[in-house]
């Protein structure tokens, strides 16, 4: 049974610096964007010409603006909205062969980067982190 330690022996993480954060989770957001759109729209569309699976973007574009100017709340919520990306790039590249594959597992290390850079951002900027509390 490990000993619990005094307070003054107990290590404490240092919070990581937002901006980079939020420079992680809008590099990542933009990449995911740019990606399914290129990827539906030309590199490997389920159909020839195009498929309209390219619409699935519209839920990124809502989060866009609130994730680049580094809104809280939106990096909450763009959180769950991550692991829809993370679970449709899993199954495209489990299920998949061709051209298709790579870029599944682009989709697959996008949206996991942007889901831990917006979580961590979540937890960096917590009220209870702020001066004078």
């Amino acid at each position: 049974m490990p000993a619990i330690l005094p307070h003054s022996h107990r290590t404490t993480l240092k919070p990581l610096n937002p901006r980079l954060l939020n420079l992680g989770a809008s590099v990542s957001l933009v990449a995911l964007i740019v990606l399914c759109v290129a990827w539906e729209a030309w590199l490997a569309p389920l159909r020839p010409g195009g498929s309209t699976l390219v619409l699935k973007v519209l839920p990124l574009m809502a989060a866009l603006f609130g994730i680049l100017r580094g809104k809280r709340y939106t990096h909450q919520w763009s959180t769950l909205l991550s692991l829809l990306y993370l679970a449709e790039g899993l199954v495209r590249a489990t299920s998949g062969r061709g051209p298709s594959l790579p870029l599944a597992w682009a989709e697959v290390a996008l949206s996991s980067a942007f889901f831990l850079a917006c979580m961590l951002y979540a937890r960096a900027t917590r009220p209870s982190l702020q001066k004078g509390s």
